[in-house]
């Protein structure tokens, strides 16, 4: 199940996939799923028009999550909490009813950084988003086939493409967001510092659990002593 939401990212996860199905030796069927989430001016008629012209399998879902996040999160706070729960939760939901138990998402390697770095400066954990991840419940796996890939690649073959973008009203509304931050933090240090961003993530490739400090992954002789201050 290919997750389109009308955005660079997932247009090029959707024409990889499907260049793949046709060239590749993997056999494999997709469907393509919108969450149509009722934002104020969304171009509705698009992503249909679209899919109809490539010739796939899609269902358009509808449910008003915009409402919910505008009601339930106050003005000048962060939406993307809230709305990332919301979206993910009717995701799984559609993934059982159309019969698909492979979530493709349009996740590249900028956002996989992002993610680690966020969770590290603001949630306290050493944690990021995995090109293959098991559901909670073992139903369905989510895949991020563009995890390798540069978000400035992907850019640039969105352009080439043309691909009939819609804005995300909630995301482009927020100004100063945490990850608006951290993103351009990451093209700054690639901008001025070539290879650091190749470097990071090769990093979270190459992870030795015996060189943190979480005692849950230690493996210990005998009694540990820690001091706090």
């Amino acid at each position: 199940m290919v997750c389109l939401s009308g955005g660079k990212d997932s247009y090029t996860l959707l024409q990889i996939l499907l260049n793949l199905q046709q060239n590749g030796t993997m056999n494999f069927y997709l469907i393509v799923v919108n969450l149509d989430q009722k934002q104020r001016g969304f171009l509705a008629h698009i992503l249909p028009a679209y899919l109809k012209n490539l010739g796939v399998e899609y269902q358009i879902v509808e449910e008003n999550t915009y409402s919910i996040v505008k009601e339930k999160i106050q003005a000048g706070k962060t939406t993307c909490p809230l709305c990332s729960r919301l979206r993910r939760g009717i995701l799984y939901r559609t993934a059982t009813k159309v019969g698909k138990n492979k979530i493709a998402l349009g996740h590249h390697r900028d956002d996989i950084l992002q993610t680690l770095l966020l969770n590290m400066f603001y949630g306290g954990k050493l944690k990021g988003m995995p090109p293959k991840l098991m559901s909670d419940d073992g139903k369905h796996v989510v895949i991020r086939p563009l995890a390798y890939c540069k978000e400035k690649d992907i850019k640039r073959f969105s352009t080439a493409k043309a691909f009939p973008i819609i804005p995300c009203h909630l995301c482009d509304s927020q100004p100063n967001l945490q990850r608006q931050v951290i993103g351009d933090m990451l093209r700054a240090w690639d901008k001025h510092y070539p290879g650091r961003l190749k470097s990071m993530f090769r990093a979270i490739k190459n992870v030795l659990p015996s060189h943190l400090s979480d005692i849950h992954l230690l493996i210990l002789k005998g009694p540990i002593i820690i001091i706090t201050f």
